[in-house]
């Protein structure tokens, strides 16, 4: 390892805590009790507890969405379950049968499941309330920042639903295109999704204003708003892409690049949950922390040997940030240790 490396490497290693978990690390969280949590390609959940970190199976196959809700984890798979992982013990909350379960998203009261064309609303209890229609596969899968609407992305755009109608008719948020993942703003103003061709669409909800984001060399796998909606961080190019969300942007506007030169696509972004500041990932390995305001540019772990970075996620409160590789390596980085 050079000089270079190790130095990119210093916060990992004096704030941080590392694993090579052997699987392409597929997604990751935090649980309910602070614990990181990531899922695999192997089908396992590997929690980031103080000494050897607990594996637990979670499915036949690979796990393909992970999020956390009151009770503890829920996971997808190519099996066709939705499982829950709670004091290392595995439930069923549902079984689609040969749909793979691609997307899971959760608030305090809801679980919402993408499988096929269909999403699946449940309560916490694991209680279906509901099973929403789509006219292609659903694609990506989100709730608002309040846990009032849910959106999906799919073929020719998206559609918003309202957790708690007696009647489901969507909004339709329609523009031609495979659109290939979906965010909210912070205020449920502004709805946006990354398109197959290299590019994104948003539409703001208040007036039903198109909004146009192109010129990504590659498909934008990631996107995260800012924690007051100002920015909308993107993966899919050399840089950190980050688009203004006021002023009247984003059309019209140019967008911020942090983090580039290195000819290292990012891969990977997280916005950080409490201050104006992004974390991202690179092909190479590389993870920063950049602060917007300043555009200063923090390394937290060093490129080279292992693999892309494929996930990333905070801690609610902003101390801690977990990452993982498509070789399965993985990293939990405490900033508030001394």
């Amino acid at each position: 390892m050079s000089a270079q490396v190790r130095d990119a490497d210093h916060i990992l290693e004096t704030r941080g805590t590392r694993r090579d978990l052997g699987a392409h690390v597929v997604a990751c969280t935090f649980a309910p009790d602070g614990m990181a949590a990531f899922g695999l390609g192997d089908g396992t959940l590997r929690i980031a507890t103080d000494g050897d970190w607990t594996s637990i199976p979670a499915h036949e196959g690979a796990v393909l969405a992970l999020a956390a809700d009151a009770k503890g984890l829920v996971t997808g798979g190519d099996d066709g379950k939705l499982q829950r992982i709670a004091d290392a013990t595995v439930t069923t909350l549902a079984d689609f049968g040969s749909r793979w379960v691609e997307h899971v998203a959760a608030t305090p009261t809801h679980i919402a499941a993408g499988y096929g064309k269909r999403v699946a609303l449940l309560d916490t209890a694991g209680k279906l309330l509901k099973t929403l229609e789509h006219p292609s596969s659903v694609t990506g899968l989100v709730f608002d920042a309040k846990g009032k609407r849910i959106g999906a992305s799919h073929v020719n755009g998206a559609s918003l639903w309202f957790v708690a109608a007696k009647t489901d008719n969507p909004r339709k948020l329609e523009w031609k295109g495979s659109h290939t993942g979906i965010v909210i703003s912070p205020d449920g103003e502004n709805v946006v999704t990354a398109m197959q061709e290299n590019a994104l669409h948003g539409w703001r909800l208040s007036d039903g204003q198109h909004m146009r984001m192109s010129g990504y060399p590659a498909k934008t796998k990631a996107m995260s708003f800012s924690r007051n909606g100002k920015w909308l961080a993107t993966s899919g190019a050399e840089s950190i892409v980050l688009w203004p969300f006021f002023g009247g942007g984003p059309m019209g506007k140019a967008p911020t690049e942090l983090a580039g030169g290195d000819a290292a696509l990012c891969t990977f972004v997280a916005c950080h949950p409490q201050h104006e500041a992004v974390a991202a990932g690179f092909s190479d390995g590389m993870v920063v922390l950049a602060d917007i305001g300043s555009e200063r540019i923090l390394p937290v772990a060093g490129p080279g040997g292992r693999g892309a970075i494929t996930a990333m996620a905070w801690h609610p409160d902003g101390a801690r940030l977990a990452f993982g590789t498509e070789t399965g390596f993985a990293g939990v980085v405490d900033f508030s240790k001394q």
